[in-house]
């Protein structure tokens, strides 16, 4: 059921021409005699390009058919990144281009949310800290491991993340995904 423009807010998941977009900022003019302008910037979650649009009067607006699922992630081969849903077993596939730098946060197993828009897998996204082992990080002298000093570690899925100098190959820690910050040290 379409709706006008006013009722457009920010973070709101709309389509135009068979494209969801959702609102990233959103501005409106009202006119002389009751009429209204709206202009806000749309982000496409189909390719992420962002695009000014100024809606007059009594436009109308389609909502999009978005739905969430929890899928898990299977494997990647290079360009495609492949997941299931664990209730019906059906596997998406997910281009390489969509995923970037998430990647490093994701192993085999791990959960994460789907949308999905006409069928298809339109955005990943993780959970806001995931637990991954330190493959490889240096150790420190004796005597500095205050928490205040930092040093590279290599993660199992081949990132690399600035950690405190306590940290040693074989701990599992804690990374915010949003900013690759370390959290924490998994306690056993």
């Amino acid at each position: 059921m379409a709706f006008g423009i006013t009722d457009l807010k920010k973070g709101q998941i709309f389509q135009t021409e068979g494209v969801p977009y959702r609102v990233v900022e959103y501005n409106q003019k009202v006119m002389g005699r009751g009429g209204s302008i709206v202009n806000v910037k749309i982000k496409s979650l189909i390719d992420g390009k962002v695009l000014a649009r100024t809606f007059k009067g009594n436009e109308l607006i389609e909502p999009a058919d978005v739905s969430n699922q929890t899928i898990q992630y299977l494997y990647n081969d290079g360009p495609t990144y492949y997941f299931m849903n664990q209730d019906s077993f059906e596997q998406f596939e997910v281009a390489a281009a969509m995923i970037e730098d998430q990647a490093g946060y994701m192993k085999e197993g791990d959960q994460v949310q789907a949308q999905l828009f006409d069928g298809r897998v339109i955005n990943i996204e993780l959970p806001k800290n995931v637990y991954l082992l330190v493959t490889y990080t240096e150790s420190v002298v004796k005597g500095d491991t205050t928490s205040s000093v930092l040093k590279d570690a290599t993660l199992e899925t081949g990132i690399t993340a600035r950690v405190p100098a306590f940290i040693k190959q074989g701990d599992t820690i804690s990374i915010d995904t949003t900013t690759g910050a370390y959290r924490e040290r998994k306690k056993d």
